[in-house]
């Protein structure tokens, strides 16, 4: 599976003559937290074991971006935060991380291969993969080192408003998330223009 992952960027690179690298974000569907995206470009020895972070386990994605790290892979990340996302939707917020993700890159990249779909206003030529942290190797880093730096923000989250369960949920609106909402209304790290957290405690609009 690993070997097969890398199958399309390294024909990219053979045709471009230059550094590829994966896009991809996490972060839009939860109520709380930022969205994170990142940009890797993956060294010339194969990394085993990428895929989709959302089918790896916590433990198996800390290992693989530790591997990621330590195989000096060149890495960008970018955020946008809470408030961000609230003052230019999730969309847009998006599309934003992603380009301070690439423009965190110590090496401009010929050509991107972006998760989902185009995305407007990145640099440089890019190919947009459905599904592609499940099918290219540059992606499946990205979105694993994506998927850690946010997770672990959470985890930090959670020492301070520890009635969320941001640690389990990581801002999704699970059913212990929604009921703490209810009764201790929204932290600061909230969505205010998602509408779980906008009608949160009894109804009243935040």
């Amino acid at each position: 599976m690993g070997a097969d992952l890398y199958e399309l960027e390294l024909e990219l690179i053979e045709r471009t003559s230059g550094p590829v690298a994966g896009v991809d974000e996490v972060g839009r569907g939860p109520l709380a937290g930022p969205v994170v995206a990142a940009a890797v470009v993956l060294p010339a020895a194969r990394i085993e074991g990428l895929a989709d972070s959302k089918v790896l386990d916590a433990g198996d994605r800390e290992r693989l971006f530790r591997e990621i790290i330590a195989a000096r892979a060149e890495v960008g990340v970018g955020w946008s935060t809470t408030r961000q996302v609230d003052r230019m939707n999730i969309l847009q917020a998006t599309h934003r991380a992603m380009a301070r993700a690439i423009g965190r890159l110590p090496n401009a990249p010929v050509h991107l291969l972006v998760d989902g779909h185009p995305v407007p206003g990145l640099p440089g030529d890019q190919t947009a993969l459905v599904k592609g942290d499940a099918r290219c190797a540059c992606i499946s880093a990205a979105s694993i080192v994506a998927k850690v730096v946010r997770d672990r923000f959470m985890d930090r989250l959670a020492r301070t408003y520890p009635q969320y369960g941001f640690d389990r949920n990581k801002g999704y609106g699970t059913a212990e998330h929604c009921e703490a909402l209810e009764t201790e209304g929204p932290c600061p790290h909230h969505r205010r223009t998602f509408s779980p957290v906008a009608f949160s405690n009894q109804g009243k609009l935040f």
